[in-house]
C-alpha cells in the first residue's frame, strides 16, 4: 500500500508539502499541487482518515436525527443539511426515530459511539432531552431542528408555526366559516403544540369560542386521522372548513373526504400546514404554508459547524433561530384559481 512518503518521493516535493495538499491545510503554489495530485493517483496513495481523524480529534462527521426523512419536510430540511455539510467537508450520518424514544436514544448512543463531530436532531413526541442533554455536557455540540421551543434549551432552528397558522385560520374565518376544524395530530410534538395555539388564537380574536369536538388528536398518522375524521364529517354537524396542522394529516382529511363522497372545495374547505411536493400539478389544488425546510436544513448544519469550529461561543441558554414561511392560496381553501 502507498504511503505519503511513496507520494512525496514520487511528486519531488517533502512530506508536509503533500499534507497541505491533501488537508488543505496551507496553500501550495498550483504546478506543485497538480504534480502533487498527479503523483497520487500514480501510487494509489489512499489517505488514512482514522489516522487522521484520531490525531486531529475530530471524524469530519455529523449526525443527523429525524422522525421519518421520506416526509416531505424532513426529506427537504436533510437536503439542506447535506448541502452544507458537504460545504463544510462533512460526511452526513442520517439516522431515522421512527417517533420512539427507545429508537431515538439508540441511535443517538450510535452516533456518538462513532465519535460524530455534531449531531443535528429533531426529538420525538415526548422526548424528555435527557439523552441529548447527556450528550451535550460530554462536550458534543448538538442543535435542535424542526421541533423546537421555550422549554428545550441549547441551540435551536424552526419556523414560525403559531403566527403562520393563526394567518392561516383567519383566511378561512374571512371565507365566512365559523366553524373550522383541525386535524392537529400529536400535541406531544412542539411545532403541532404551536400550530395548535396559533388555531386557537385566530378563532379567539374573531370572537369564535374554541371547540374542542372539532380538533382531531392522536399519533398524526394518515390512517389515524382517516377515521377520525369520517367521523367528524359523517355527522349531520360537518364542519365547512378543516385546516391540517401537517401533510400527514392532510392525507388522512381527503382520503376520509373522497370516500365519503365529499368534492373540495364545494362540499369542504381545507387548507394546511406544510406542503406536498409539486402541489401545484395535483386537484385539488391545496392551500398550504410552504415552510423553507431546505433553508431550514441548511441554519441548523451552518450553526452546528460554528460550535464544532469554535467559532462562537454558546449563548446563556442557546441560540434560538426561527425562520418565517409564506403562504400559498389555492383552490381548496375556496379562492378564485
Amino acid at each position: 500500500m502507498a504511503t505519503i512518503v511513496d507520494v512525496a518521493d514520487r511528486a519531488g516535493v517533502s512530506i508536509s508539502t503533500v499534507s497541505h495538499v491533501v488537508n488543505g491545510t496551507r496553500r501550495v503554489a498550483e504546478k506543485t499541487r497538480q504534480r502533487v495530485l498527479r503523483a497520487i493517483e500514480e501510487t494509489g496513495y489512499r489517505q488514512d482518515t482514522l489516522a487522521r481523524s484520531l490525531r486531529r480529534s475530530r471524524t469530519d462527521s455529523v449526525g443527523l436525527v429525524v422522525s421519518d426523512s421520506g416526509q416531505p419536510a424532513f426529506a427537504e430540511m436533510v437536503r439542506g443539511v447535506e448541502r452544507e455539510a458537504a460545504r463544510a467537508g462533512c460526511i452526513l450520518l442520517l439516522a431515522n426515530s421512527g417517533e420512539s424514544a427507545v429508537q431515538e436514544t439508540r441511535v443517538l448512543r450510535a452516533l456518538t459511539a462513532r465519535r460524530v463531530d455534531g449531531l443535528i436532531v429533531a426529538p420525538v413526541a415526548g422526548s424528555t432531552g435527557e439523552e441529548i442533554d447527556a450528550i451535550r455536557r460530554d462536550g458534543t455540540p448538538v442543535v435542535l431542528l424542526d421541533r423546537i421551543g421555550s422549554g428545550a434549551g441549547g441551540d435551536q432552528v424552526g419556523v414560525e408555526n403559531a403566527a403562520l397558522m393563526r394567518e392561516l385560520v383567519s383566511h378561512l374565518i374571512g371565507h365566512g366559516h365559523r366553524r373550522v376544524a383541525l386535524a392537529a395530530g400529536d400535541a406531544r410534538v412542539s411545532t403541532i403544540a404551536e400550530r395548535r395555539e396559533g388555531y386557537e388564537q385566530a378563532l379567539c380574536a374573531h370572537g369564535i369560542e374554541p371547540d374542542p369536538d372539532l380538533v382531531l388528536t392522536g399519533p398524526g398518522l394518515a390512517e389515524d386521522t382517516r377515521r377520525a375524521t369520517l367521523g367528524l364529517l359523517a355527522g349531520p354537524g360537518r364542519p365547512p372548513a378543516v385546516v391540517c396542522a401537517s401533510t400527514e394529516t392532510a392525507t388522512g382529511v381527503l382520503e376520509a373526504a373522497r370516500e365519503l363522497g365529499l368534492s373540495i372545495p364545494g362540499d369542504l374547505k381545507v387548507a394546511v400546514f406544510d406542503e406536498f411536493p409539486h402541489a401545484d400539478l395535483f386537484e385539488p389544488r391545496l392551500t398550504a404554508v410552504r415552510q423553507p425546510a431546505v433553508d431550514l436544513g441548511a441554519a441548523a448544519m451552518r450553526l452546528l459547524w460554528r460550535r464544532i469550529e469554535g467559532e462562537a461561543p454558546d449563548p446563556p441558554g442557546g441560540e434560538e433561530i426561527r425562520l418565517t414561511p409564506t403562504i400559498v392560496y389555492r383552490t381548496s381553501c375556496g379562492c378564485e384559481p
